[in-house]
């Protein structure tokens, strides 16, 4: 969530959120911290629901726009729905991940279980490592989404970025090739099909005037593509030969 994401200068003032408890400092935007003193901080102001690390420098976004929210839904309906038909797949929003030495918080995520060869994990109450897909929602192209965030996930490995620019009214996804990030370009019809998911078909023109309906009926089609069924087979084998290596190690 990056509406009105910019940096804020350290603060004292009474302003500044509290901790819950007397013997652990508030997390202020602007601050330096570690990964590890900035989940300390962030785990004992359980009244601050968004917070991030990003280059070791503590974001806090101002509160969401009802622009964003309704945004953000149909994004999360739309993985949602492949999920439900890609076994092997999970998704997730304002999910915490523990990232290289950040903790960025992104609105959306979609991640191959590890069990099916996934790169990313689960340890305790966060992920680790990076998803395979990330979504955000951004104000502008200015946004720390598109600089900051941008090059942290890039430098750990997520491999399709998905940003929302509702200022510009545009829909940018990317595809990490060689260490950088090359935009995946849309058809005629507007529609971007993702390389890292198979099937997962976005129509960015549906998105952008908010017709959730095209965006699912994009995405069926995917569904019903012949490399959708591939990447389910493959998902499949990927689990049995994984557990098949674990029962010989074993």
């Amino acid at each position: 969530m990056s509406v009105g994401a910019e940096i804020l200068l350290p603060s004292r003032s009474p302003h500044v959120p509290a901790s819950s408890s007397p013997d652990v400092p508030p997390l202020v935007a602007g601050d330096c911290l570690t990964q590890r003193e900035f989940l300390r901080r962030y785990e004992s102001m359980p009244h601050v629901r968004k917070a991030e690390l990003i280059g070791g420098i503590v974001y806090m976004p101002s509160p969401v726009s009802i622009e964003h929210g309704e945004t953000d839904l149909p994004i999360a309906g739309w993985l949602t729905v492949y999920v439900a038909q890609t076994p092997g797949c999970k998704g997730g929003t304002n999910t915490t991940w523990l990232m290289l030495q950040d903790a960025p918080q992104p609105d959306d995520h979609l991640r191959i279980l590890p069990e099916c060869g996934g790169q990313s994990r689960v340890e305790g109450k966060y992920g680790h490592g990076a998803p395979e897909l990330l979504a955000e929602i951004a104000l502008s192209s200015s946004s720390y989404d598109l600089n900051q965030k941008l090059d942290l996930y890039r430098s750990a490995g997520v491999l399709e970025y998905i940003i929302v620019l509702l200022a510009e009214r545009e829909v940018r996804w990317l595809r990490r090739v060689a260490g950088t990030y090359q935009p995946l370009p849309a058809d005629d019809r507007g529609i971007v099909r993702s390389v890292s998911f198979p099937g997962l078909w976005l129509d960015t023109i549906a998105l952008l005037r908010g017709d959730v309906a095209q965006m699912l009926t994009a995405l069926n089609l995917g569904l019903q593509s012949p490399e959708h069924a591939e990447f389910v087979q493959f998902l499949a084998r990927r689990r049995g030969e994984l557990r098949t290596g674990e029962a010989d190690r074993a």
